[in-house]
């Protein structure tokens, strides 16, 4: 059959990331439950050249700051069980609305794709979208989709496709904050690193323990402390 890759979709509620989902896989899917949480999980296949692409669906979410289940479920599994791709699907009805969760999966994670759906809905309301230009703000690829229509599918799988086998190589941009933060995530990042090594983003992890995420830090004692010890 070939290699295998997972593919994660993350994005807000009602962008279409579950008709994508749905569009790609068709029959090749099945629903289960996440260990421990009430929030569903659909995996699905897509077959492409000589690899499968195993699709995650995540939950829909405004955002992976785990103030809910499924933030918490969607921002652990591009966390800690590290897809090879996560593509971001946003509304291209509402890009600034939806670039919020966008900015967040790019200082998480490396391989992105955006993926703006209803670009077909977009162009009937005189939207018109340069993902040129975004693609080169963003440092990852930009691709504009209609999942209910299925256009830009090759396009998208063509990417997926160039980006594990490391064809394109992913650059996101990182966030600036204001220099007061900026200075605290200087102090801190170092120690991170110590503790996590290159498991996590130390900088991405440092903006959480700035911001409190009690969540975030059980989340690493569980896991890591736990390989640590069985080792």
């Amino acid at each position: 059959m070939g290699n295998s890759y997972r593919v994660a979709l993350a994005g807000n509620p009602n962008t279409g990331k579950s008709t994508l989902f749905n569009a790609l896989t068709g029959l090749r899917q099945h629903t289960g439950n996440w260990a421990g949480k009430t929030v569903s999980l659909a995996q699905g296949n897509v077959l492409y050249k000589d690899k499968t692409f195993n699709l995650i669906d995540l939950p829909g979410t405004y955002s992976l700051f785990s103030n809910s289940n499924d933030e918490e479920v969607a921002r652990n599994y591009i966390v800690f069980e590290k897809p090879d791709v996560t593509v971001v699907v946003l509304d291209a009805t509402s890009l600034e609305r939806n670039f919020n969760l966008a900015l967040q999966v790019l200082e998480m994670t490396k391989n992105v794709i955006i993926c703006i759906n209803l670009i077909d809905v977009a162009e009937k309301q005189g939207i018109n979208i340069n993902e040129r230009i975004l693609t080169n703000r963003l440092g990852v690829p930009v691709i504009k989709i209609s999942a209910r229509n299925k256009k830009g599918f090759p396009m998208l799988l063509d990417t997926i496709d160039r980006i594990v086998t490391g064809a394109i190589e992913c650059v996101p941009v990182q966030t600036t904050y204001p220099d007061d933060i900026e200075e605290q995530i200087k102090n801190i990042e170092p120690k991170v690193s110590e503790l996590i090594g290159n498991r996590l983003s130390a900088r991405w992890v440092s903006l959480r323990l700035l911001d409190g995420d009690e969540k975030l830090l059980n989340e690493i004692s569980k896991r890591f402390g736990q390989k640590e010890g069985s080792e």
